[in-house]
């Protein structure tokens, strides 16, 4: 008796334990029901300056991305950016190359700020789109800004290349806005301020088949001017956002205070 008692024991026992490990088995997603992939985690970012090429500008923007734990550079281009934009969209293209060899990454995110968004925008339709996951323009002047128009008329000695390049009339603009100002490629994102003095009308940095933000579009009463979109606290965030590793992401007046805490 003792013994057939103990034969059943151990045959129960390799019954619970055979369930244990199937139950084990599916928990963990080594069974029938496998786990999901993480989503891959965003590639180098690349952050282009404006007209006049000042790095310094971008720096307290790249801070904040660091700090987000995102490998960010900031592009020195040639001429201090006032040259031919389509040499500064070739810097680009060899600073991104760099970059995605430098982390082994498949694809990277470009922030353009002010001519830097045409920038980024002359190197996608030159072959970035291969390797761009994501643009962020700021304050960029997609259709011109009646400023360079303004030095162009008065001061031609003092209105280089890019300077005429960023005109109303500009054939640079006019060829990248012709068709699809969105290539299909990277995600677009426009951020801008209805407040900014060098883009001029600031809606000129509305991109057609972007996600639109202006600034005051989130926080109605944020006093964002041009020069201060790369350093606002709430533009760093609304950028951070951008750049996450989901879909680009459509902000409002609920998000103020979340992203200005």
């Amino acid at each position: 008796m003792p013994a057939v008692r103990r034969a059943r024991a151990a045959a129960l026992g390799t019954a619970l334990l055979t369930t244990v490990t199937l139950l084990a088995g599916g928990c963990s997603g080594t069974g029938g029901g496998a786990a999901a992939d993480p989503a891959p985690r965003p590639g180098p970012v690349l952050l282009v300056p404006g007209y006049g090429g000042s790095t310094a500008a971008l720096q307290p923007l790249a801070e904040r991305l660091g700090a987000e734990g995102r490998d960010a550079t900031v592009v020195a281009l040639p001429g201090d950016g006032t040259g031919d934009l389509a040499v500064s969209a070739a810097a680009l293209a060899t600073a991104v190359d760099a970059a995605l060899e430098r982390t082994r990454a498949a694809a990277a995110d470009v922030v353009g700020y002010s001519a830097g968004g045409v920038v980024a925008r002359l190197w996608v339709a030159g072959g970035g789109a291969d390797v761009a996951r994501r643009v962020v323009t700021l304050g960029s002047p997609h259709h011109g800004t009646t400023l360079a128009d303004l030095a162009a008329g008065l001061a031609p000695e003092r209105c280089p290349e890019a300077c005429r390049q960023l005109g109303t009339a500009s054939p640079v603009l006019a060829a990248l806005n012709a068709g699809d100002e969105t290539p299909a490629g990277p995600d677009w994102v426009s951020i801008w301020t209805t407040g900014d003095e060098t883009v001029r009308p600031p809606g000129s940095a509305r991109l057609e088949g972007a996600l639109d933000l202006p600034v005051q579009s989130v926080c109605g009463d944020a006093r964002v001017g041009h020069t201060d979109l790369p350093r606002d606290r709430l533009v760093q965030a609304m950028v951070v956002t951008q750049l996450g590793a989901g879909a680009p992401v459509p902000l409002g007046p609920d998000d103020c205070a979340r992203l200005t805490g």
